[in-house]
């Protein structure tokens, strides 16, 4: 899967590079694969500055940087949940944009019941702040892990489109 995620992270790269920007990824349901997608690219220190897979509140207290409150009332999988994790990635490690990702990829129960196939990927940056849902409808975790993380970096390919 990996491999035929290059093609798209190249084009992002491309577009990044010529911008002069950089990114930032908090991966979630989408287990890491986001971030392995853009570093398959050679180079990818010129618009990568990092990010982490995002599975535990613990993790998410240490990369966003926000008190538990900053979350109150939100719910994995919403919009408003995966633009703050967007934000406060871009923010807390530097970059000119932030990509996140929540969901739950399936094959067991999620903590705060969030159904098998469901992801929420944002996008934040200059100017720009756009969401997408991804609802699969299938139990089946590696299928849904690739299916978010091709949503999330679609949805970054046409946020530095204009």
């Amino acid at each position: 899967m990996i491999e035929a995620l290059h093609p798209v992270a190249a084009r992002i790269a491309a577009a990044l590079l010529a911008r002069g920007d950089t990114v930032a990824v908090a991966d979630g349901a989408s287990g890491g694969l986001i971030s392995a997608a853009l570093l398959t690219v050679p180079g990818a220190l010129g618009f990568y500055v990092g990010g982490g897979v995002v599975y535990s509140l613990r993790s998410r207290e240490v990369l966003f940087g926000l008190e538990r409150a900053a979350f109150r009332g939100m719910r994995s999988a919403s919009a408003d949940y995966a633009l703050l994790q967007a934000r406060a990635i871009r923010d807390n490690l530097g970059a000119d944009w932030g990509l996140a990702e929540t969901g739950a990829a399936g094959g067991s129960a999620h903590p705060l019941g969030v159904g098998s196939g469901i992801s929420v990927a944002a996008v934040v940056g200059p100017g720009v702040e756009l969401t997408c849902r991804t609802e699969t409808g299938s139990d089946a975790r590696i299928g849904n892990i690739e299916a978010f993380a091709v949503a999330a970096l679609g949805l970054l390919e046409r946020a530095l489109a204009g």
